[in-house]
């Protein structure tokens, strides 16, 4: 039975990466600082919780023991933290680092993360320019991308069977943020209508857990020292999205499209980027990829858990978002005054 051990292994990518591969007969051991966080099934399953800091060398080589199969990292974000576990891949048969397309740049240098944000041209391949790597605060708007960047280099440059994977914008149960939430809270609250951005055709390439575990399986079977884009098959637009949502929460609303004349806020759904970013998946399934499923499949059961949480407490604010979040997301009056006035 090969071995597993994923680093972050409690969180959204994490945990659908141990998922699949307790599915597939391997031996799983999931690293986190909060075993109260252990996904039931996953213990049931035979997972194995070890309580590591990622900052802790020691902790980390205990849960990859003698060596394994296969090192998940789903929480490298600095260059830093790639140096600490590169002593521990020389006992692993291939590993992958959980990356993101927020390294990308356009011809302008504008990424993502940018007050101007980036032009690409079509679906972003593995071979467009990134930013250069950085060691600032990687929770910044500048540093992320950057600092991405400084641990894959920290990586490829070693020369070892490492898989850098770059997922756009990750959605599933246990999602912190999920930014479905922005259209099931107000499906929940009967919104009559849901006014959309750009007329709602701003798009950011989504990317399900459990497409990405898909890929992350894929390359289990075939380590190597690689760069692949790990996003959905399709990629919904705002509408797009709103209507799944809708539909899987039993709602109708009137959709308002906003144009440049709106204010800024108003509709501005967690997709709205025009033009849309899109990743180019060329990679991944000429490597034997198979995704599980497209966005309105896949994003079902992020949808289920939230409306099931919300129904045991009204009140209740998903991980990841906060009373400044709700209170930019929600502003029913401002939409109300538009629409009454417009």
């Amino acid at each position: 039975m090969p071995k597993a051990v994923v680093i972050g292994g409690t969180g959204l990518i994490g945990r659908a990466v141990a998922r699949r591969l307790v599915a597939a007969g391997w031996q799983v051991v999931v690293t986190g600082r909060d075993p109260a966080r252990m996904p039931g099934d996953l213990a049931s399953a035979g997972v194995l919780f070890v309580a590591a800091d990622r900052a802790d060398p020691v902790a980390l080589a205990a849960a990859v023991g003698d060596g394994c199969d296969l090192l998940v990292d789903c929480v490298c974000f600095t260059g830093g933290q790639a140096r600490l576990i590169l002593p521990m891949l020389t006992d692993v048969r291939g590993a992958v680092m959980m990356s993101s397309k927020a390294v990308y740049v356009d011809d302008a240098g504008n990424h993502v993360n940018s007050p101007v944000k980036p032009r690409f041209g079509g679906p972003v391949t593995e071979r467009q320019p990134t930013m250069k790597p950085g060691d600032m605060p990687h929770k910044s708007a500048e540093g992320y991308g950057a600092n991405k960047v400084a641990a894959e280099h920290v990586l490829l440059d070693s020369g070892l069977p490492v898989t850098v994977l770059r997922p756009s914008k990750v959605h599933g149960e246990g999602a912190a943020p999920p930014r479905e939430w922005y259209f099931v809270k107000r499906a929940l609250d009967r919104r009559p209508v849901v006014l959309l951005a750009g007329g709602g055709r701003g798009a950011d390439h989504p990317t399900a857990a459990v497409n990405l575990a898909a890929l992350v399986e894929v390359v289990a079977e075939q380590p190597g020292r690689r760069i692949l884009n790990a996003a959905d098959p399709d990629t919904p637009d705002g509408r797009d999205i709103a209507r799944t949502v809708a539909g899987l929460t039993g709602h109708t609303w009137r959709e308002v499209l906003l144009d440049d004349d709106a204010p800024p806020a108003l509709g501005r759904h967690p997709w709205h980027f025009v033009p849309p970013v899109a990743l180019d998946m060329s990679a991944a399934l000429e490597l034997g990829y198979r995704p599980v499923g497209d966005y309105a499949t896949t994003v079902a059961l992020e949808v289920d858990w939230l409306v099931e949480r919300a129904g045991r407490d009204p009140g209740w604010l998903p991980p990841g978002v906060d009373e400044d979040d709700a209170a930019r997301w929600f502003d029913y009056g401002a939409e109300d005054a538009w629409v009454s006035g417009g």
